[in-house]
C-alpha cells in the first residue's frame, strides 16, 4: 500500500522469506493431552447440571457436549440458525468482546472457513432448545420493549434482558458446577470439544469426520486426542484377542 500510495519506491520485504524449523518427530504421552471428560464424568456432569444447574444451564451444557462447538460460537447462536425439523445447528458467526462489556460485542466470522458449519444434534437437544424458547417467550413478554430481541438463543435476562451472554458467564457457571461433584476441577468450556472428539473416536468416527463436526482445517490437539483413544482401543482389541487365544489353547 506504501508503494501504491508512493510513500515509498521500494519494497522492503519482496524477498523476506520465513525460515522453518526443521520438522522432527515427537512423541506423545499421555500428560501432554489436553483435559477433557471420559463419558462416565461427563455422565454425571450432565446430571449434576440438571439437579443443580441455573437457568440456561442445561442447554449450554448440552449444546456443548453433544456438538464439540467453541464458546464463541454458542453464545451467539440465534433461533434462525436452529432446525427443529432437521435437527441441525448452524454455526455461521462467533462472538468477540475482549472488555467483557455485554451491550459491546462484536460478531465475527467462524475462525476458519471449515468453522462455518451445520451440526446434527440429537433429539435431546432439540427438545432441549425447545423447553428454552417457551421459557425465553415468557421473559420477553414480561420485559416487553426493554428487550433487546434480536433472537439470541442464549440470551441475558436480568440487567441487560436480551443481549448475548459472556464468554465469562459459562465458565463461571460451569466452575460452580464442578465444585459439587468429584470431577476433575482441570476441564474448561473449550474442554467439551476434546470430550467429544475423544468419544467420537471411541464410537468409531474417523477424525476426518471429527474434523468436520468440529470445523477444524486441522488440529493437532484433535489428531493428539483421536490418537490417544484409538490406539488405547487396538490394545483393547489385542488384549481380547490374546484372552480369546488363551482360552481355546
Amino acid at each position: 500500500m506504501a508503494i501504491s500510495n508512493r510513500v515509498i519506491k521500494l519494497n522492503a520485504a519482496e524477498n523476506a522469506y520465513i525460515k522453518r524449523d526443521q520438522q522432527t518427530i515427537i512423541e506423545f504421552d499421555e500428560e501432554e493431552l489436553p483435559n477433557y471428560f471420559e463419558k462416565e464424568e461427563l455422565a454425571l456432569f450432565l446430571d449434576i447440571v440438571k439437579e443443580k444447574g441455573l437457568y440456561m444451564d442445561i442447554l449450554i451444557f448440552l449444546t456443548l457436549a453433544y456438538t464439540g462447538m467453541r464458546v464463541g460460537e454458542l453464545v451467539v447462536l440465534k433461533w434462525k440458525d436452529i432446525n427443529f425439523e432437521k435437527q441441525i445447528i448452524s454455526i455461521t458467526k462467533t462472538y468477540y468482546n475482549p472488555k467483557n462489556n455485554t451491550k459491546k460485542y462484536e460478531l465475527g466470522p467462524p475462525k476458519t472457513k471449515k468453522s462455518r458449519r451445520k451440526v446434527v444434534v440429537d433429539e435431546l437437544v432439540i427438545n432441549a432448545f425447545r423447553k428454552h424458547k417457551e421459557e425465553q417467550e415468557k421473559l420477553i413478554k414480561r420485559f416487553g420493549n426493554s428487550y433487546y430481541n434480536e433472537g439470541y438463543v442464549f440470551a441475558n435476562f436480568n440487567r441487560h434482558p436480551g443481549y448475548p451472554i459472556l464468554i465469562k458467564l459459562v465458565e463461571t457457571r460451569m466452575a460452580r458446577l464442578l465444585k459439587k461433584v468429584d470431577l476433575n476441577l482441570e476441564v474448561t468450556p473449550h474442554s467439551f470439544r476434546h470430550t467429544h472428539t475423544s468419544l467420537l473416536a471411541e464410537a468409531g468416527v474417523g477424525l476426518e469426520e471429527i474434523m468436520d463436526r468440529l470445523g477444524h482445517q486441522d488440529d493437532e490437539v484433535t489428531r493428539k486426542v483421536y490418537l490417544h483413544v484409538t490406539s488405547v482401543m487396538k490394545k483393547e482389541a489385542s488384549n481380547k484377542f490374546s484372552e480369546l487365544m488363551r482360552s481355546i489353547a
